[in-house]
């Protein structure tokens, strides 16, 4: 089972894309920085770990 589920994460965004990329541009972030916002991530991968970062409430975006 995916954790978190999409459906949940979809909760949080208003779209897919939205969801993509925001995911894409924190895994780029936490790639190279290799610092995270949550302690312990279920995910090994960095787009995981951005999904569980998401779905946590530590990452805000802003439409413009």
């Amino acid at each position: 089972m995916i954790y978190p589920s999409v459906d949940e994460l979809l909760k949080k965004v208003d779209s897919k894309y939205t969801l993509v990329s925001i995911a894409s541009k924190r895994a780029r972030q936490m790639r190279e920085q290799n610092k995270y916002l949550i302690d312990k991530p279920v995910s090994h991968k960095f787009v995981g770990t951005a999904l569980e970062e998401l779905y946590a409430g530590k990452i805000e975006f802003e439409r413009k």
